[in-house]
């Protein structure tokens, strides 16, 4: 789970864009949630998911971070089923912590 591993070779330049934008996000644990969601779902989205996905991912990072976490509340404009499934992929990020102080 440090970076993407699925091929875009079969994807439209759209999802391509989104795909590489959710893996280098300016933080390490963003990076981690959407990019993982992304290369997990990005092929099977529909238009109006990825116009979501496009809107959340305009968040400042810390923000989103923190909704991801629970340190912040989400906002009702983000309190949807695929918000609730980015956030599904919340890592263990005082384990992803460590690790990046180990390298």
């Amino acid at each position: 789970m440090t970076g993407l591993v699925r091929t875009s070779a079969d994807l439209d330049p759209r999802r391509r864009r989104i795909l590489y934008r959710c893996w280098h996000r300016g933080i390490r644990e963003m990076d981690l949630v959407l990019g993982q969601f992304a290369e997990d779902h990005i092929a099977t989205l529909s238009d109006e998911q990825l116009d979501e996905l496009e809107i959340i991912m305009a968040e400042e990072d810390q923000d989103l971070v923190q909704m991801v976490t629970g340190a912040l509340a989400v906002p009702e404009k983000f309190q949807t089923p695929l918000f609730e499934k980015i956030t599904s992929y919340r890592p263990d990020f005082d384990l992803v912590t460590s690790e990046t102080l180990k390298a």
